[in-house]
């Protein structure tokens, strides 16, 4: 998934960067499909099968360690607490989302993969680098939830 949007702007970014200029059709447009499905199958299971009665299971204890960090709001698949579009506005909301969205979509491609791609056929493979990515994703997920997340709410 982290290479679509390069062959998603090969596709449709007119100017000549070389960096797009590929043909794009024979290397990524399964990759468009494969995106494009994920995004129906989203609003599928978001939209047409979920009920209003839907709610996502939470456990006690973490509504009390996120209600510490001001986060309430458990109504949605999200916390409008901390992604709502008001949020965005924030310094914290701008870190979370907007930063932390470019680090996600950086490392990403400078690990040559996605966490789920490393972690699942990297793995698989037996693949050294990949382990070392997954290592390395692990860590900054503990460094997110136990530090930068806490200072960023707190």
């Amino acid at each position: 998934m982290s290479s679509t949007l390069r062959h998603l702007c090969a596709a449709t970014v007119p100017a000549r960067i070389e960096y797009f200029q590929y043909d794009w059709w024979k290397k990524g447009a399964w990759h468009l499909a494969m995106a494009s499905g994920m995004i129906l199958g989203g609003f599928i299971g978001g939209r047409v099968l979920s009920g209003p009665d839907d709610v996502v299971g939470i456990s006690e204890a973490t509504r009390s360690d996120l209600a510490g960090l001001g986060i309430t709001d458990f109504t949605g698949m999200v916390p409008d607490d901390v992604f709502a579009l008001a949020v965005l506005f924030t310094v914290p909301g701008i870190v979370i989302i907007l930063l932390g969205g470019f680090l996600v979509g950086f490392g990403a491609r400078y690990a040559n993969g996605c966490t789920s791609g490393h972690a699942i056929s990297g793995l698989a493979n037996l693949q050294a680098s990949s382990l070392v990515a997954v290592i390395g994703f692990f860590i900054g997920g503990l460094i997110s939830a136990h530090v930068l997340i806490p200072w960023l709410l707190g």
